[in-house]
């Protein structure tokens, strides 16, 4: 969050000195390209941190159900046990 907030100060800033100079458009689009690019990466970035965050949400409920069932598998086979001790 805090790349991206920098980020986008960057593009704004280079912006603002590519609409106040009016010496040389080649730097000043070379600038707003650079902060494009680094505004898309920084998009990137965090695109890839929801990604993962997503990927381990998923392996963690992933992990609760496998538990789950294993306790369930273990209740019915105690009360088999229970079952075939009685009979």
């Amino acid at each position: 969050m805090k790349k991206t907030i920098a980020l986008t100060l960057v593009l704004a800033a280079s912006m603002s000195l590519a609409a106040c100079s009016k010496k040389d458009d080649a730097a000043a689009d070379a600038a707003n390209t650079m902060a494009a690019e680094a505004v898309d990466g920084a998009e990137n970035a965090a695109d890839a941190a929801m990604n993962a965050a997503d990927a381990g949400g998923n392996a963690m409920a992933n992990a609760a159900d496998a538990g789950a069932m294993a306790a369930g598998n273990s209740v019915d086979a105690a009360a088999n046990a229970a079952k075939s001790a009685v009979d």
